[in-house]
């Protein structure tokens, strides 16, 4: 690109875009390049494994159904929620984006984000021309008499259930207290991204007594399906219906819909849940090693398919993993972060590769 057209570029773009640091996904840090299995990858959260799908051509030469009946009546069995009350999304980071789009008045409304949190919430705010005001989390849990200091400065209210990068759930009665703080000021929103590792905690049932409640989901975690890019959110039918509005009109392609409608069928839904149950197996084993380990300082507690630890040797560690080409996620950027890795919980030969590694390391470097 030549200088030219870098003043140009600059010269039209919106002022906040010229320095505004894009989301870092995993994969935006450390591109794949399709060469997925000459790495060992536990930097993103995804599932280690998938199935086998079967995809029509039949319909590629049409435009794909708004919001395709297959998908949606498996969503809608699936979550127990009339289909009116479901908005299929590419991944869960649309229907972020929708929210702030669809509720927040441009360089007027703002959104309340509790950080450390998943970093989309404020990028797509950016995105948007929304403020952002940050509520910290104390000790991992909601800081509620901060967030009442917001009541009737925010339109819209992110609380992540189990966290990113932390890991837990949040308790429901702070949730409750936060819907009922912003009850007649602002739609919460409840990311479950992760919701199947816990799934009898979901939020989901509480739609029908509250209106400003809105549940994110995808299919990215639990059901393996992460290059799929498929998510739902789950609200009022008078949500969902202003929503439908701002969306692009054929947000989900037939090939997607036809493997998530597949994925979300008696067999599907099986898998799903065996491979939860080994996930929740290997993480707290991954857990114990963790606490075993005379370089971990704190291990935190998770409800999710990823474990946050928190270490001095944060650099040793992260880098050397690197050099074998292990790679996990450095989160001491985020705020009360600092020296703190996550590790995703891949298959089990993945999670004894990388203990390995660390061993033989800190046994050479001890010896």
């Amino acid at each position: 690109m030549t200088d030219s057209t870098n003043s140009l570029v600059n010269k039209l773009a919106r002022t906040e875009l010229i320095d505004m640091v894009p989301y870092q996904s995993a994969r935006r840090l450390q591109a794949g390049n399709g060469a997925f299995n000459e790495k060992i990858w536990l930097n993103a959260n995804e599932a280690p494994g998938t199935g086998e799908y079967k995809v029509s051509s039949d319909c590629i030469n049409r435009y794909p159904d708004f919001q395709p009946d297959n998908l949606l009546d498996a969503y809608s069995e699936y979550c127990a929620l009339p289909k009116q009350q479901v908005l299929a999304t590419r991944g869960a980071d649309e229907g972020i984006e929708l929210l702030i789009r669809t509720f927040c008045t441009p360089y007027q409304d703002n959104i309340v984000i509790c950080p450390p949190t998943y970093g989309m919430y404020a990028i797509s705010a950016e995105n948007h021309g929304a403020g952002i005001t940050k509520v910290p989390l104390i000790n991992n849990e909601l800081d509620l008499d901060g967030l009442a200091e917001q009541v009737g400065k925010a339109k819209v209210v992110f609380l992540c259930s189990p966290g990113n990068p932390t890991g837990n759930l949040l308790p429901h009665g702070q949730i409750k207290q936060a819907l009922e703080l912003f009850k007649d000021d602002a739609i919460v929103v409840v990311d479950e991204a992760y919701i199947e590792f816990d799934a009898q905690k979901s939020v989901a049932s509480w739609l029908s007594d509250y209106d400003n409640l809105v549940v994110l989901r995808t299919l990215s975690k639990a059901f393996a399906l992460a290059g799929l890019r498929c998510g739902f959110t789950l609200a009022s039918e008078a949500i969902i219906t202003m929503m439908s509005k701002v969306i692009a009109p054929y947000p989900i392609s037939a090939p997607v819909a036809e493997i998530a409608s597949q994925a979300l069928n008696q067999t599907g839904l099986a898998k799903m849940n065996a491979q939860v149950s080994n996930v929740i197996s290997l993480r707290e084993s991954l857990i114990d090693w963790l606490k075993a380990q005379a370089w971990c300082e704190t291990v935190f507690p998770s409800d999710a398919n990823f474990v946050l630890f928190k270490t001095a040797k944060k650099d040793e560690i992260f880098n050397l993993l690197m050099k074998h080409n292990i790679l996990i996620r450095d989160q001491s950027k985020q705020q009360q972060l600092a020296n703190c890795l996550r590790i995703s919980i891949g298959s089990e030969q993945e999670l004894e590769s990388l203990k390995k590694s660390i061993k033989l390391y800190f046994n050479a470097n001890n010896s």
